[in-house]
């Protein structure tokens, strides 16, 4: 496989993606969605990593985020994906729920539970013009994707918090409105 590359230490924003495992629709329960944004905002406080942008989708995430420079954020995101299945997964083996089987992995002939898949994506924004572009597409890709009619319905975004709704499941940092 071929190893993605990072360019952490810019200084800028980055355009974070991510998959369910086998891009099962994962994040269409609330508990799962829930669970995702508590981990990101936990871990972004953790790091001091800056909020900016954000859309769950059925199947993936986009995030726009800030790190400091000294931080390498794929592994950051690595973490925060891991804590946010053992949150999701905890529920399910206490009420002995089967894990669907497009969650399921053979890794060394053993099965294990695989929410996500192993790489994240991630580009940098090296203007203020970037950074908003990538917010936007986060705000509009429920509508591209046909789930919405207009962004402000989708409730897993930034969308909400940037039209001043009360609602809004997970604050951002402030920057100038897209």
């Amino acid at each position: 496989m071929t190893k993605l590359r990072h360019f952490d230490d810019l200084g800028t924003a980055r355009f974070v993606t991510f998959s369910c495992c086998r891009r099962y629709p994962l994040l269409n329960e609330d508990i799962a969605a829930l669970s995702v944004l508590n981990e990101l905002g936990a871990i972004c406080a953790e790091h001091n990593i800056r909020i900016l942008g954000y859309v769950l989708m059925p199947d993936h995430v986009h995030l726009v985020l800030h790190p400091p420079d000294s931080i390498r954020l794929g592994i950051v995101i690595g973490q925060m994906k891991a804590r946010a299945a053992r949150t999701i997964l905890a529920p399910w083996s206490e009420q002995r729920i089967t894990v669907p089987e497009q969650l399921v992995v053979k890794d060394g002939g053993c099965r294990k539970h695989a929410l996500w898949q192993r790489r994240c994506y991630d580009h940098n924004c090296r203007t203020a013009e970037a950074v908003r572009e990538k917010i936007n597409y986060c705000h509009y890709n429920p509508v591209q994707r046909g789930l919405v009619s207009e962004p402000e319905e989708w409730r897993w975004s930034s969308y909400r918090w940037y039209a001043g709704k009360s609602d809004a499941p997970l604050p951002i940092d402030t920057i100038s409105p897209p």
